[in-house]
């Protein structure tokens, strides 16, 4: 015998769809008479949320779920330990003796040998304003290139291209090339230890000995020259010290802030000196160089880079790559990447919303930049066009 439900219904045979709309429906749960009947089962309040809110909740969370979770950092992870920030002296008609006393440095006899090493992309007008800021103090410039990107893209060797620009160092240049691994889908940061770490053997081959002062730093990661010359002469340094660099974004009429601190001068010390892009010490000098990020001349490079970068999950939509929106973005000072910033407090975020205020200030900025201001002056002030 067919058991029965108390409220009436048969458990295998009833069906609410009969009670709602006064009649036998098709057994199929995808059928149109049935499909009708759920509806009509619907208030309008269920009806709204189901085929209004919901589909555009979906549409918000797969356009803007990333501006949601950045938003809601301050909640689920807490800031890093703030850094040890040392003051910074400096003036042209100081001492280098006044100067590493006001540090609470000794002075030392001779300076240190000075070894700058970077990997390159193919940031040139970047190096070439980077290595006449540092040529005076450096004693070998070491520079590793790849014909793969962090992502694994297929490039030229760009400096080799461009090698001619750069006859000013040749004398010091420790150059070579390693060939990528094309490692298609991999994490691309896989790809960036694997050139850290050739790097490094390029390092011995350019003769690092112990004790010699090594920057670590990207190209466009720039010290200023004092900072250098300071750290040479002065004794008793610290073994690892980051450097607190200026922050502009695609060139210097975007100034947001100086949180930038991942470029490090380091004691070399033989088996143990490793070159590294991350946060090695608690001890960072204060406003000791420029970091500036994204200052190519030509559309084609913002799109390469964005392209290469080790973060390429940022671009989330083709159209990011898009020449005149990339143009647009660079005159206004906001985000390729349309995403909200990466801080950790509330306050922080709602204060660096929208697009970075316009700067005209030329002051304490690269010389050579200055010297050359006609074949740089889309890196300057109020010359956001760039070539096609």
């Amino acid at each position: 015998m067919e058991p029965i439900l108390s409220d009436g219904y048969h458990k295998k045979s009833d069906d609410i769809c009969e009670d709602v709309c006064g009649g036998k429906t098709s057994n199929s749960p995808f059928s149109m008479p049935r499909v009708g009947c759920i509806l009509r089962g619907l208030d309008m309040k269920t009806f709204i949320f189901l085929f209004m809110i919901v589909p555009i909740g979906i549409v918000g969370i797969y356009f803007h779920g990333q501006k949601v979770t950045y938003f809601l950092r301050p909640l689920w992870q807490s800031p890093p330990a703030p850094f040890i920030e040392m003051t910074h002296y400096y003036h042209e008609n100081i001492s280098m003796a006044n100067l590493c006393k006001l540090h609470g440095w000794g002075i030392r006899e001779y300076p240190r040998r000075v070894f700058d090493a970077v990997l390159f992309n193919n940031e040139v007008d970047m190096l070439k304003i980077r290595w006449k800021e540092l040529y005076p103090y450096v004693t070998q410039f070491v520079l590793l290139e790849s014909n793969s990107t962090f992502t694994s893209l297929a490039k030229p060797y760009f400096f080799a291209l461009s090698r001619d620009q750069f006859k000013f160092v040749e004398p010091r240049l420790t150059y070579a090339t390693v060939g990528g691994r094309f490692q298609k889908g991999e994490n691309p940061f896989i790809e960036e230890a694997y050139q850290r770490v050739a790097l490094d053997q390029l390092l011995q081959i350019a003769g690092i000995d112990d004790d010699d002062l090594l920057i670590m730093s990207d190209v466009d990661e720039i010290p200023s020259r004092h900072t250098i010359d300071l750290l040479r002469w002065c004794d008793d340094i610290p073994e690892i010290l980051h450097l607190q660099l200026r922050n502009y974004l695609y060139s210097f009429e975007f100034y947001f802030d100086s949180k930038s601190w991942r470029a490090s001068v380091h004691r070399y010390q033989k088996g143990k000196t490793r070159y590294a892009h991350y946060r090695q010490t608690n001890y960072i000098l204060s406003d000791a160089g420029w970091h500036c990020s994204f200052c190519f001349r030509h559309i084609s490079d913002f799109i390469f880079k964005m392209k290469a970068y080790s973060h390429t999950d940022r671009v989330r939509f083709s159209h990011y790559l898009d020449p005149k929106r990339i143009q647009d973005i660079i005159c206004r000072g906001a985000d390729l990447y349309d995403m909200l910033p990466e801080e950790y407090a509330f306050k922080d975020i709602i204060r660096r919303l929208g697009p970075i205020p316009h700067s005209y200030s030329g002051v304490h900025l690269p010389e050579y930049l200055l010297e050359n201001a006609d074949k740089y002056k889309y890196l300057l002030p109020g010359n956001c066009r760039r070539e096609g």
